[in-house]
């Protein structure tokens, strides 16, 4: 199966991620950007064009001369993203300018096993490829909820992933969809998601925390992801709260996670609810037979004192690590998101407030920390964003260094 076409150099690179994140332009109006001789640019855009990336689309306003043509990315480029929590699975196709064009989500629960959550994967972006949004995929962009090798494509011991730990994902979806595929960590998707379409779009440096089953930080410096030596830059939800603390799915005690990530804070609201604290939790629980952070939030909004109090003790812990990583990254911007953030402003005010009364006066005097506003879809535009990005980046150079 033939891969599909890619840039054949920096100049090239240049230009296309120039038109994804700003549009079609004139050919004088990229020469302008990309610095080039208009001969020069030409060359480069004629190539694209018989690559198949780029089109010609009608004339610009003239400048005072002749009218310059608009080049646009070619209608015809998808990218696939595959966001896979612990409960769900989402999977979204987008243009090569990183809009939404389908997307699909269902529950799933990720202990399945790789095997049987991906192929769920793949059935649902059949059910988008039925609706005609996929002449062909360029690239697929894939979020697992755990640690990730990225250079090899794999998680690596993910503590609520089991039969995960270095199954070849990478390899197993490039071989069903024949094109080039990334793996990373979920909540790095949703970070390039933010600096992609979300509140960090004009912010270089900043934290992604995520709230949701598992508690991760997408850390972003210049613009770019930081993964670490390893790939496991940013697992906070391991960070120690209290060695005598509730156990961990790690296996160690006293983790953040612990404290307040999904199971945790099902559990804390199941012991309220049964122990007569709160009759709303209780009314709830007899009623579905479970609770979740959906049901603390319901809860909350109806004046439950009880619910409040978890979610604030919960956003006080948070605050405490997120106060550590402020005053030691200096971020542009926090954004909160993940389904535990849904527990919204009165969870973000506690965590508000432990960050700014115990970090450093310097690294809080101008720092925003936010509720995401991409609701569900930054990590499928996250992941088509980190697809892209190798897409359009020009081939390796083969000499030895």
């Amino acid at each position: 199966m033939r891969m599909p076409a890619r840039p054949q150099n920096v100049h090239q690179a240049r230009l296309l991620r120039l038109l994804r994140d700003e549009g079609p332009r004139s050919r004088a109006e990229l020469g302008d950007v990309v610095r080039l001789s208009r001969s020069k640019l030409a060359v480069e855009l004629d190539r694209l064009v018989e690559l198949g990336l780029v089109e010609g689309a009608g004339l610009a306003a003239s400048r005072g001369g002749r009218r310059s043509g608009i080049v646009r990315l070619a209608p015809s480029l998808r990218f696939v993203a595959f966001d896979i929590g612990a409960t769900s699975v989402d999977v979204a196709v987008t243009d090569g300018t990183l809009e939404v064009l389908g997307h699909v989500s269902e529950a799933c629960d990720v202990r399945q096993g790789a095997t049987a959550v991906l192929d769920r994967a793949l059935d649902l972006l059949g059910k988008l490829r039925d609706e005609g949004l996929i002449p062909r995929v360029h690239g697929a962009g894939i979020g697992v909820p755990g640690p990730v090798s990225f250079r090899d494509g794999m998680p690596v011991v993910p503590p609520i992933m089991p039969g995960w730990d270095r199954f070849p994902v990478r390899d197993a979806i490039g071989a069903e969809l024949g094109c080039p595929v990334l793996v990373d960590n979920d909540v790095n998707l949703m970070a390039l998601g933010e600096l992609h379409a979300g509140l960090a779009r004009s912010v270089d440096d900043f934290l992604l925390v995520k709230i949701g089953t598992g508690i991760g930080c997408g850390i972003v410096v210049d613009s770019a992801i930081y993964r670490g030596v390893s790939g496991s830059a940013g697992d906070i939800g391991h960070i120690r709260i209290d060695d005598d603390g509730p156990m961990c799915a790690c296996g160690n005690a006293g983790c953040l996670e612990a404290y307040f990530g999904g199971a945790a804070l099902a559990r804390d609201a199941e012991a309220v609810a049964r122990s007569g604290e709160s009759p709303q939790l209780a009314a709830l629980l007899e009623a579905h037979g479970s609770l979740s952070g959906e049901h603390v939030a319901q809860a909350a909004a109806a004046g439950d004192p009880a619910s409040v109090r978890i979610i604030r003790e919960g956003g006080r812990h948070v605050g405490q690590v997120l106060a550590g990583l402020v005053s030691f990254f200096n971020p542009g911007l926090v954004i909160i998101a993940g389904g535990v953030a849904g527990l919204g402003h009165t969870l973000l005010a506690e965590i508000r407030s432990v960050v700014y009364r115990r970090s450093a006066p310097l690294a809080t005097g101008n720092l925003p920390i936010v509720l995401s506003e991409l609701a569900g879809a930054a990590g499928v535009v996250g992941g088509a964003r980190l697809i892209s990005d190798h897409v359009f980046s020009p081939p390796p150079d083969p000499r030895p260094a």
